[in-house]
C-alpha cells in the first residue's frame, strides 16, 4: 500500500472510532491504483441498498430474454406492503406498471411493494446465484421486503463492503453481462435522491448509488464519476441506540464522503 493509501486509511479508521458500532468502509478508484478499507469483510444487513442486486437480476433476466421491460404488472391490494415508497398509497388493482417502471421506483423511490413484485418475478434464489457467479458469493437475497417474521428468524438480506465495491466496479467497467446492461443499470442508478455520499459531491458530478435504512442501521453504495477519476464509495453501519443516532452514524458517513472526495480530487 503507498503512503497516500495509508495515510487515508488512517482517516478512515479515525472516522470510524468515532462509531459505537460496527462501521465497514471501502474506499476505491475504478482505476484499481487507490484501494483503502476498514473492516471490508464484515457482513451488513443491507436494507434496501439489496435492492442494487434486484435490479441487476432484472436486467439480466430481460438481457436473456426470460422477461421484457415493457411487460406490464397490475398492482393488487394483496401485492402491497408498508414501508417506503407509493405503491401502497394508490388504488386496488387500478395500477399497472412496466417492468422497467418497478425498476425506477425501486430505485428512486425504494419502493417496497415495487420490490417484493420485482423479486416475484425473477426468483429470490437467483438474485443471489447471479452474485455468486460474479464473485460476490457474499451478497445474499433472504426475503421479501416488509416481511418481519423472516427478519426475526434472522433471514437478513446480507453482503460487505468488499463485496459491493466489487459490483459498483463490476457496473462501472462494463463487465456486468454486458456494458448496455451494466449503463442500463446505472442509468436507473444514477437518478436523482438523497443520500449521506451523494450529499458530499458536488451536484455537477454524477452519483449513481443507493441508501438503506432499518433502525440501527445505514447502508449506501455509491459510486461517484469523478471525471478522469471514477471512484466506489461503499459505507455500511451499526450504532447502539443507547448511545448514539442515526444521525450520529449519518454524520459518519458523510466525514467519509468528504474525504474520499478530497482525496481523489487531488489525485493526478
Amino acid at each position: 500500500m503507498s503512503e497516500v493509501d495509508q495515510q487515508m486509511e488512517a482517516r478512515l479508521q479515525a472516522i470510524a472510532d468515532t462509531v459505537d458500532g460496527e462501521f465497514g468502509v471501502v474506499v476505491a478508484d475504478v482505476a484499481g491504483e487507490h484501494y483503502c478499507a476498514i473492516d471490508p469483510g464484515r457482513h451488513f444487513t443491507q436494507a434496501s441498498c439489496i435492492k442494487i442486486p434486484i435490479l441487476m437480476e432484472v436486467l439480466k433476466q430481460a438481457h436473456e430474454g426470460k422477461l421484457a421491460l415493457t411487460d406490464r404488472v397490475r398492482v393488487e391490494q394483496q401485492d402491497k406492503t408498508t414501508g417506503s415508497g407509493v405503491l401502497f398509497e394508490l388504488g386496488n388493482g387500478t395500477v399497472e406498471l412496466s417492468i422497467e417502471d418497478l425498476c425506477v421506483l425501486m430505485i428512486l423511490l425504494s419502493d417496497n411493494t415495487a420490490t417484493n413484485l420485482l423479486i416475484d418475478r425473477v426468483g429470490m434464489e437467483n438474485v443471489t446465484a447471479t452474485m455468486e457467479s460474479i464473485g460476490c458469493g457474499q451478497t445474499v437475497l433472504r426475503r421479501r421486503m416488509m416481511d418481519m417474521a423472516a427478519a426475526a428468524r434472522g433471514e437478513e438480506n446480507r453482503s460487505t463492503p468488499a463485496d459491493a465495491a466489487r459490483i459498483m466496479r463490476l457496473l462501472k467497467e462494463g463487465k456486468f453481462v454486458n456494458q448496455e446492461v451494466s449503463d442500463h443499470a446505472l442509468a436507473i442508478l444514477r437518478k436523482s435522491k438523497s443520500g449521506a455520499i451523494r450529499s458530499t459531491v458536488p451536484l455537477s458530478v454524477p452519483v449513481p448509488f443507493k441508501p438503506g435504512e432499518l433502525p440501527g442501521l445505514l447502508t449506501e453504495w455509491a459510486l461517484v464519476e469523478l471525471p478522469e477519476r471514477p471512484y466506489i464509495v461503499i459505507v455500511m453501519g451499526t450504532y447502539n441506540p443507547k448511545t448514539s443516532t442515526d444521525d450520529d452514524l449519518d454524520a459518519a458517513m458523510k466525514q467519509v464522503g468528504k474525504e474520499a472526495y478530497k482525496f481523489f480530487k487531488a489525485q493526478k
